[in-house]
């Protein structure tokens, strides 16, 4: 595995002009417009990267993007993958541990996600503060352990400086439909029933998706601080729960986009 990220690094480098990013970022599905903000210097396809894999979700890009953002330097995944998609978790959090040993000091991930709240409604944003990894049916740490600790502390996967600048910001800019909560990670793809609906919430769940718990876990072990922030693209409510609609998601995500994009942006620029 180390070889395989020393590889697809040295790689990058090498048609980056060995850029340094400070910022990792992940976009989630229907998220990708923060890009359009970005000074962009470099674009790799992820075929391109030796062993990274292939995006197949309809709306995920598979691009690496190296640029700026509000003055910093950053690398930016239009995409992400899976365990749905049949990747291994090792393989799903790949990109991870390329961005660490490309130097990155911080990680923000964002994803789209089914409110479990029933305070939450369609287009809102959650700043996730914690997160429920338990129904996940692998652990990207499992086996050989390679850069970072055997058993990572988990006790803050998302660093709470950056929570509490992210609400500031918000506050500043007159944000409304924010909220702070706990992500679940499933691994799909189908969706999950109203009897499980009713699980996650009693769980302590706020939200609902499948990705992201993975990478965090990831980051956390090498030691890098996370940023984390979900748009509620359909409700999950049981008593209130509507066929789920690709479309319907899609436009969920891109009216929250430009929110969750001013949050992300502003947060980068003041750190």
């Amino acid at each position: 595995m180390l070889n395989h990220i020393q590889e697809a690094s040295d790689y990058i480098q090498s048609q980056t002009d060995h850029f340094k990013p400070q910022f990792g970022i992940i976009l989630g599905t229907g998220l990708g417009k923060l890009t359009d903000d970005m000074v962009i210097e470099f674009s790799l396809n992820y075929s391109d990267i030796p062993y990274f894999p292939i995006s197949t979700v309809e709306s995920h890009k598979g691009k690496l993007l190296f640029g700026t953002l509000n003055g910093k330097k950053v690398v930016c995944m239009q995409g992400r993958f899976h365990y749905y998609e049949g990747y291994s978790m090792q393989q799903v959090t790949f990109p991870v541990r390329v961005m660490k040993w490309l130097g990155i000091e911080r990680l923000i991930v964002s994803n789209a996600a089914g409110g479990l709240n029933p305070g939450f409604k369609e287009s809102d944003l959650m700043i996730i503060e914690d997160h429920i990894g338990l129904f996940l049916p692998d652990n990207p740490l499992r086996g050989e352990n390679i850069m970072g600790d055997r058993f990572p502390d988990m006790s803050e996967p998302y660093e709470i400086e950056m929570i509490e600048k992210a609400l500031l910001l918000a506050t500043q800019n007159g944000i409304e439909g924010l909220h702070k909560g706990v992500y679940v990670s499933v691994p799909g793809p189908n969706l999950e029933t109203r009897a499980e609906y009713r699980m996650l919430r009693l769980s302590g769940a706020d939200a609902v998706g499948m990705s992201t718990v993975p990478e965090v876990i990831v980051a956390r072990q090498m030691d890098i601080p996370v940023f984390g922030i979900s748009v509620i693209t359909d409700m999950c409510v049981p008593e209130l729960l509507k066929k789920a609609e690709l479309q319907r998601i899609l436009e969920a995500a891109c009216k929250a986009e430009p929110t969750m994009t001013l949050i992300i942006k502003e947060l980068i620029g003041s750190l």
